[in-house]
Order: structure tokens, then sequence, then C-alpha cells
């Protein structure tokens, strides 16, 4: 390892499917060390995970840094957002994790949204209309389903408040993945206690609200841990909130995320309350605001169809009147818990690379509906999009979303931006600096922008009307069967 030009810090991305760690160099943003360990899901009808196999992968992917780790001077993590973490007296889990993409909890959404006012009631509140992914509703369905369970947690986190107490021996959270729970009111910046009684759930049992550029701790003398005692940790944040401050994001640069799920964001100085429940409130990292659109379905979705075609990812073919809606796991946007795949327009001629184009077509749609309203009326709407995520690679992903925006797109040539947005805000912490500016002066969002192409208004007209036409079918969707 060449000779680092700053301290170096630590960020760490922990995610559905694996944790990830840079180890990088504060003055310039190089990468000098990396490490990545694997975490499994939970198969079948909810989604779960054992946290302590997160911590297990952490410790994992931080050797496998080597040296480099144990010279930082500042950690930080962002983690998958609204997961349930429930931890007894000892700070064991009391069962697996609830992540994002369990939603079994959709009856409690409905349920609690209409408890408290409705949706105009809640948007006003929090900044966002609860749905199954939220944690609030997680909480409730727990409580009703399992109240001996519930009955035995002694505090509630969310995944990378886990990771961070971990480290630190501290119970925090921040105001960027705090804004996904439910419990967290947009308008007070505070924990709701009226939608805290109504699921029952003791404020105690809650970590702290860290500040933006707070330091929320150091890490404990853990020998396990590749790290000097007395590291500094940030106070980490939600994985979109961490990958916004990756890219240094300005107000009004709209981003879409390909990744498990997708999500289509921009930062805004103004905060959101959209009561369509279309666009979650987020607060970001920084002290502005994240609205925050997100599907359920995106590059797992339409890697399955490929796999069940029996092609590669890439292999799409163009076509007309095939329609295909890949809500394989439900989905959130549009709001369909309960929805399955839905296929529309096959012919005896339809290629198999025209149902994979269907497939992304289907996907991009949904991200692309929830852009509008996303964006702050005076946004440029012919600013390029930033495509960030595993999908943002693919070039079968790029051309559809170009095709279907009808806008330039620009590629960051950056990887690992929820990684790089932790390590930032670590690197704030040592500096001084606003975490986004860090990543500005790091350019992590240089790379090439793909011209614009006319919008293709045929596909989107088409699914659209597909959609609209069999809301009945997909909002009873398959579990009745």
């Amino acid at each position: 390892m060449s000779a680092a030009e700053g301290p170096l810090v630590v960020g760490v991305d922990s995610s559905t499917q694996s944790t990830k760690v840079l180890v990088v160099d504060a003055a310039t943003g190089r990468v000098v060390a990396s490490g990545q360990a694997p975490h499994t899901v939970s198969t079948g009808e909810g989604r779960e995970s054992d946290p302590r196999q997160w911590w297990d992968a952490l410790r994992t992917a931080l050797h496998r840094c080597g040296d480099a780790a144990r010279e930082a001077s500042a950690v930080s993590v962002g983690g998958q957002q609204h997961g349930l973490v429930t931890l007894d007296a000892h700070g064991d889990p009391v069962r697996p994790a609830l992540l994002w993409n369990d939603v079994r909890s959709a009856p409690q959404a409905r349920r609690l949204v209409a408890e408290l006012g409705g949706p105009e009631a809640w948007a006003q509140r929090t900044g966002s209309v609860p749905g199954a992914s939220f944690t609030v509703t997680k909480w409730a369905w727990l409580a009703e389903h399992e109240p001996e369970a519930a009955r035995s947690v002694a505090s509630v986190r969310l995944p990378h408040d886990y990771l961070t107490e971990r480290l630190t021996g501290e119970g925090t959270t921040d105001r960027g993945d705090a804004s996904g729970t439910g419990w967290w009111a947009s308008a007070t910046e505070a924990y709701d206690e009226e939608v805290l009684r109504r699921i029952g759930l003791d404020p105690a049992l809650l970590p702290r609200v860290v500040r933006p550029g707070e330091v929320a701790g150091t890490v404990r003398d853990i020998h396990d841990l590749p790290f000097s005692k007395g590291t500094l940790v940030a106070p980490g944040t939600g994985d979109n909130a961490a990958a916004a401050l990756g890219l240094g994001l300005l107000p009004g640069t709209p981003v879409l995320s390909l990744g498990t799920s997708g999500t289509v964001y921009a930062v805004s100085e103004h905060r959101p309350a959209d009561p369509s429940g279309t666009v979650a409130g987020f607060a970001d990292a920084r002290g502005d605001w994240l609205p925050l659109a997100c599907t359920l379905n995106c590059t797992l979705a339409v890697d399955r169809i490929a796999a069940l075609l029996g092609v590669d990812r890439e292999a799409v073919e163009p076509g007309t009147g095939v329609t295909l809606l890949p809500y394989l796991d439900g989905e959130r946007t549009p709001d369909l818990p309960n929805a399955s795949g839905l296929l529309h327009g096959l012919r005896h001629d339809t290629t198999a690379g025209q149902l994979l184009q269907a497939a992304y077509d289907g996907a991009v749609h949904a991200l692309l509906g929830a852009l509008d309203l996303v964006l702050d009326q005076d946004a440029d709407r012919t600013a390029p999009l930033v495509l960030i995520g595993g999908g943002a690679r693919g070039t079968a992903w790029q051309q559809t979303v170009r095709r279907l925006s009808g806008r330039p797109v620009r590629i960051p040539e950056a990887g690992e931006l929820v990684a790089l947005g932790a390590a930032a805000q670590a690197a704030g912490l040592l500096t001084g600096e606003d975490p986004a500016a860090v990543a500005r002066r790091w350019r992590t969002a240089d790379g090439p922008v793909l011209d614009p192409v006319e919008r293709d208004e045929t596909t989107l007209t088409r699914i659209s009307g597909v959609l609209s036409d069999a809301a009945p079918l997909l909002e009873r969707g398959a579990r009745e069967h």
C-alpha cells in the first residue's frame, strides 16, 4: 500500500445480501483497501436475516482490508433501511430481523394509516405514508403475531444502528435512517409519541438520534476487530442517504439507483409530504431532505426473469406489444404489496429476448413514473439522470433508462457509493467539512454522460394501460389462491 496523503477512514455498506468495506484516503478519496462478505436472507413468505450475520460479515470484510483498517482514524456505517432489529437485555436478537422487503405487514400498514388520520395526516406528520416496508408497520405486525417476542424486546434498532452499537456500545441512529421508520416525525425532527403509543412501543427502547457531524462514539476495545482503540465512529445512515453523500449531491439532481430494489431520489431543501404515498419524505444525513420513491423489484427480479428464460441478462431484443410487470416480491411503487408478476400480450412470435426487454421496461417504468413527484417544481427536467447501483453498469439497463426517460444519463465511474458516502461522513468528522463537499472534492460523481434519445411514449403508454386494466387482479394478489 502506497503512503496516504491524509488520514484513513472506513466506510461500510451493510446491504441486503452482503457487507462491503472500503478504506479510503480522506485527502484524495483514493480507495486503499476493500473487503466483502456475504449474508443470507430467508425465502418464502417473509424476508428475514439474523443480525449477527451482519456483524460477522463486517468483521470478515474488515480483516480482508489488512493493515489499512487498523490505521483508520474514523469509521461510519451505511445500512439497508427500514429493517426491524429487536434485541433482548443482553443485546442479542430476540428473533431474526424483518427486512425492508418483507411485506407481511401490509394489513397493519393500512390499519395504522386509517387509525391516525389518513394519508394526508401521516404525510404532514412524518413526511411519509407508511407502507409495508416501514419499520412502524413491522413492529405492529410483530406485536400482533408474536406478542411474546415483542414483550421480551429491550431495544429496537435499524440495521445500521445495530452495527454502530456493536462498535461503540452506545444506542444511536441518525435522522436519515430514523426518517424511514414511521415513528420519527419530520415536522418536529423527534420521535412521535402518539404513533409510538398507538403501536405500543416504549420510546425508551429506541436509540438516540445523533445530529449530523456529531461523533456517535468511539470503537470499543474489541480484540477481534482491526481498529485501534478510540477510533471515531460517525452517526452512519441509511443506504440511500449514504449514496447521496457518496455522490456529493446538490439539490435537484435526480438519481436512479438500480439494485435489489430500485429507487429514485433527489436532495431537496424543502420538507416533502406526499399524501399519495408514492414519495417517502426522508431526511438526508446532512440536514436537508431526500424525497424518494422505491420499487421492490429491480435487478434481482429482472435477473430472475432472465434465468427462467435461460438467457443472459444482456440478451434483450426490441419488440412491441408484450408487457411484463416484474412484481415478483409484491410491489411498493405502485402500492401493490400482494401482487405477483404479470405478463400480457404474448404471441407465437414473441422471443425470449423481447420478454426480457419487457421485464426491464416494466421495472424502469415504475421508477420513472415517480420521478416528477420526487423533484421540486423548479428542478431542471432536462438535466442528466445519475444512474447508480449494480444495474448501472449494464448496457440493457442504461439503454432502457435512456429510451423510456428521453433524458441524458450520467454513469459515475466510482463504485460502492454507499460505502464511499459512509467514508465521506467519517472524513467529515476529522476535517469538519460537509460530507457531501468531501465527496465532491473526491470527484465521485465524475463519469460519462450518454446522450438523450427520443422518449418511447408508445411503450410507456402501453405499460400504464396494462397496469391500470390489471389493477383489480394485482390488488387481489396471488396469496388468495
